[in-house]
């Protein structure tokens, strides 16, 4: 249950030294990435409700080869870039819809003052809770089974963030959050369609930590309902005692303008949620890591509203290598139809008020 998005790996020290005449200073290149599959159990899948078996990737951590670098331009100032290309290891196959470097491709400058970044980056939401979901965002069994928002990438889009201490700052701005959808991106004489922005601010003292999130979107896709959009805020905090963690969270979320919030009912008005999370996890050894969670979303003007109960063992046979099992629990009341995720969803991989449990056993290297 760690970060993995900042893994070392295998640094290549470009010598630019070399170079001097040309006044050039020092670089520096780091391919790193991560392979994680598993096995994974499911019953009552959508239609006739019978249980699968398959191989799956990115159960813990998405699977991923990416290159990060900077340049020190001197009094304190760096240019940087990440190119972040995600992939399937059951099938080789790229993810993000077939994008090369589909979870994330910027550049940028950054010194004491923050970091200014231009290109397709997660969104504010995936930015901060990482560090404030029980289950650390793991891809099968965590908050983002009821919110993909919280896994949420926008192409054409310029973000600040900086770190001041313990706080933590960041805002974005996308011109076209999804180039892969018709009109979806730029539209010429419809700034609003595609649009979305937001920000957060962390805070880390000791043992406490506390965060709030803003993210827009605007969902429409055709110049006639260019300003149908979904806002969500949300809350979280975290406090660590010895070798647990607590964890607790809430995200609210409304549609207007005919913006829809996933899950919801067919045809509802006003279409909004609120999603509710409470979760711990103990580092029970050096090599053990354990993490529970509940997440419970209401949605409005409805009575079907899905829990899903999560559970994470990890052990690590190394600093690169571990090995995992993930348990999960959908229970969907009314017409719920919450399921674990697949092929880019989770609402809708089940039947109506079916309830849904998986499992899955796995290892992960980190490179």
């Amino acid at each position: 249950m760690q970060d993995l998005t900042a893994r070392s790996g295998i640094t290549c020290c470009v010598a630019l030294s070399l170079l001097g005449a040309t006044g050039l200073a020092h670089s520096e290149v780091t391919l790193y990435g991560v392979v994680d599959s598993g096995i994974e159990y499911a019953n009552h899948q959508p239609g006739n409700g019978d249980s699968v078996y398959r191989v799956t990737s990115g159960n813990i951590a998405g699977s991923r080869w990416g290159l990060r670098g900077t340049e020190n331009l001197g009094n304190g100032v760096q240019g940087v870039f990440v190119l972040e290309s995600g992939f399937d290891v059951d099938t080789g196959k790229s993810g993000q819809g077939g994008r090369l470097f589909g979870r994330m491709a910027y550049v940028g400058l950054q010194g004491s003052w923050g970091g200014i970044l231009l290109g397709r980056q997660q969104s504010a939401f995936f930015d901060f809770v990482g560090n404030y979901d029980p289950m650390t965002l793991a891809t099968k069994y965590s908050i983002f089974t009821q919110d993909l928002a919280y896994v949420q990438r926008a192409d054409n889009t310029v973000k600040y963030v900086g770190t001041f201490g313990g706080l933590t700052v960041s805002a974005f701005y996308s011109f076209g959050a999804d180039s892969s959808v018709v009109n979806g991106s730029e539209v010429p004489g419809h700034a609003s369609l595609g649009r979305e922005y937001g920000g957060f601010l962390t805070y880390d003292a000791g043992p406490f930590g506390v965060a709030a999130a803003y993210d827009e979107i605007n969902t429409g896709t055709v110049t006639v309902t260019p300003d149908a959009k979904v806002r969500r805020v949300s809350t979280a905090a975290t406090y660590r005692i010895g070798p647990a963690k607590l964890f607790a969270g809430y995200r609210w979320a409304r549609g207007y303008d005919g913006g829809g919030v996933p899950g919801s009912v067919a045809g509802t008005a006003n279409q909004g949620s609120n999603l509710y999370w409470l979760g711990a996890n103990w580092q029970l050894t050096p090599a053990i890591t354990l993490a529970g969670a509940a997440y419970f979303q209401d949605f409005r003007n409805t009575g079907s509203d899905p829990w899903l109960f999560a559970f994470n063992a990890d052990y690590a046979f190394s600093k690169r290598t571990h090995a995992y099992t993930s348990l999960g629990y959908t229970k969907n009341k009314g017409v719920a139809i919450l399921g674990f995720f697949d092929s880019g969803k989770s609402f809708g991989n089940a039947n109506p008020g079916q309830n849904q449990l998986g499992a899955v056993v796995g290892v992960r290297h980190i490179f």
